[in-house]
């Protein structure tokens, strides 16, 4: 497909996605967040280097880390539970609160352990944040293509921060304190908060018998990786992707102390050139992502996220280097919009949180993994074979699971007849696309001549039907009492009542329909609040009409 046209349905997507309010205040939310992020990041490493030297700066950064990484999967459990705007709106107030307090105690020469402990329960309360994010924007979105713009915008909002919120921490220590950026931080926080404020209420629906049981919740998002196949793929290759940007925070400084000998002004080239990467990978994400073949894409970019630094061992030309670090913030963008848009796919939305949680607390564990390994591998076998085997480390790994990316693409393609079949029934139509997705791909096409009873008053039901063409007769005692066509559905009182079913439904001519498993159907829609009163509505309607269902 040329490539305008690669483009044009994602740009149409994004242009719904800023008309979707809910969207839209997301978005604002996470610059608002992100900004915070990246500037209070220079502001305590600023701060820790002044009062206590690089020892400081080193200690501070691992205990946050630490404690952030340990506690993302338990505070993710909030986001499965209560709502996920409340515990992003409750980790922006604390950390505004927190920070706030950083500030005043830093403006007043307070105790340094102060603004360290303020700063390490920050963090830990910042990593609410993110996993409650991810699995609040399904719920948000309309349709498959704006999930996938919204996770890209997500992306190129965090490749943005990554050399706006230090040039902002950076522009304000030159005219003042640490404790004015630790001030302009918890602004920013509150404003993240203002822009949740206005997005709707949500109310995940937890699984029945679950809400009691403590540690089983604890650990859902590591059952669900552990029993998904997909997800244990996705999350695995994520971990070793970000075990090597782990390494890339040292092996950049080396690149351009050591082999580029162009100082710190090298350093501020090359992590300028791995963001506006990180902006390029947005339009190749957008591209991409119109071709719905996310696994595949999520491969090429571990490929270009690592080869670059196999190499630039090879030839560390300046400009060729550059370039090199570019495709580098482009291949990291691919992954983090293609790797999380399948895991939301993925996911079941009671634990989606919490698998977030866990991908959370992995990338504190293997971005500290990778820093603490790289020095000793310079020092053992030096710089430029230790930007070799960084290099060669993802393409490595991920040649034998490539056939493995290619089963998930092939099984993540759905019918488009279901969906929007589906789409168009009311039971259905508040329901994430993620979950649409899935209940489409899981519809079995089932034909019925002239004639032949598709369900019988009085016998069990099992199934759920959608009509896709063909006419039916209602049967009720041996009666006409209606008829189906197109985009009728049946089915759904024997399923959701637990009863046998009231009438008969008998094909009037070839009839051609979609069915869905029992369990499936009513897992979707009692699991979701908005679903659930739809179909006690029309179960209402039906019943004393004798309308079969």
């Amino acid at each position: 497909m040329p490539l305008p046209r690669r483009l044009a349905q994602p740009l149409a997507a994004y242009a719904e996605m800023f008309g979707n309010a809910g969207l839209r205040n997301l978005q604002l939310a996470g610059i608002g967040s992100t900004l915070g992020i990246w500037a209070y990041g220079i502001a305590i490493a600023v701060f820790a280097y002044d009062a206590g030297g690089a020892k400081a700066v080193g200690l501070l950064y691992f205990v946050r880390w630490s404690l952030a990484g340990a506690s993302a999967p338990w505070l993710a459990l909030l986001a499965d539970r209560i709502s996920r705007r409340r515990v992003m709106l409750g980790a922006d107030l604390v950390r505004a609160g927190l920070v706030g307090a950083m500030a005043a105690a830093a403006a007043a020469h307070g105790p340094t352990l102060l603004v360290y402990g303020l700063a390490v329960v920050a963090s830990i309360a910042g990593a609410a944040f993110q996993p409650a994010q991810a699995a609040l924007l399904p719920s948000l979105v309309r349709t498959p293509e704006e999930l996938a713009a919204s996770n890209v915008a997500l992306s190129t909002t965090s490749s943005v921060g990554m050399f706006a919120g230090p040039a902002l921490g950076g522009a304000l220590l030159a005219v003042g304190s640490p404790w004015v950026v630790f001030a302009v931080v918890a602004a920013a926080f509150l404003w993240s908060a203002a822009c949740l404020v206005r997005i709707p209420a949500d109310s995940p629906t937890p699984p029945e018998g679950e809400a009691e049981k403590v540690m089983p919740a604890l650990l859902g998002g590591f059952r669900a990786i552990a029993s998904e196949p997909t997800l244990r793929v996705l999350v695995g290759l994520s971990g070793g992707q970000t075990v090597v940007a782990g390494a890339l925070e040292v092996l950049l400084v080396i690149v351009a102390l050591r082999l580029l000998h162009a100082g710190n002004a090298g350093v501020g080239w090359l992590n300028a050139a791995v963001g506006v990467g990180g902006l390029l990978g947005a339009v190749a994400a957008a591209a991409l992502a119109g071709r719905k073949r996310l696994a595949r894409d999520f491969g090429a970019g571990l490929l270009l996220f690592g080869l670059p630094l196999a190499l630039t061992a090879a030839w560390t030309n300046t400009a060729f280097v550059v370039v090199l670090f570019a495709a580098i913030g482009v291949g990291n963008t691919i992954v983090d919009v293609s790797s999380i848009t399948l895991m939301q796919r993925t996911t079941e939305a009671e634990v989606l949180a919490r698998v977030f949680g866990v991908l959370e607390s992995l990338i504190f564990v293997a971005l500290a993994a990778g820093a603490l390994a790289t020095p000793g591998l310079v020092a053992a076998i030096g710089p430029r074979p230790a930007l070799a085997v960084a290099g060669v480390l993802l393409p490595t790994v991920l040649v034998p699971l490539w056939r493995r990316l290619a089963a998930i693409d092939a099984s993540a393609r759905v019918p488009s007849a279901p969906l929007e079949l589906l789409r168009a029934i009311p039971l259905f139509a508040s329901l994430p696309p993620p979950v649409l997705e899935r209940l489409a791909a899981s519809a079995a096409e089932v034909t019925a001549p002239p004639g032949a009873a598709v369900v019988e008053q009085s016998a069990p039901g099992d199934l759920f039907y959608v009509v896709s063409s063909g006419r039916a007769a209602v049967e009720i005692d041996g009666t006409r009492s209606g008829r189906l066509g197109p985009g009728d559905f049946f089915g759904e009182i024997a399923l959701l009542r637990d009863v046998p079913r009231t009438a008969t439904v008998r094909a009037l001519d070839e009839l051609r329909l979609y069915s869905l498993e029992g369990d499936v159907f009513v897992a979707a829609v009692t699991g979701h609040a908005q679903s659930r009163e739809a179909a006690e509505s029309v179960v209402a309607a039906r019943l004393p009409l004798g309308v079969p269902v």
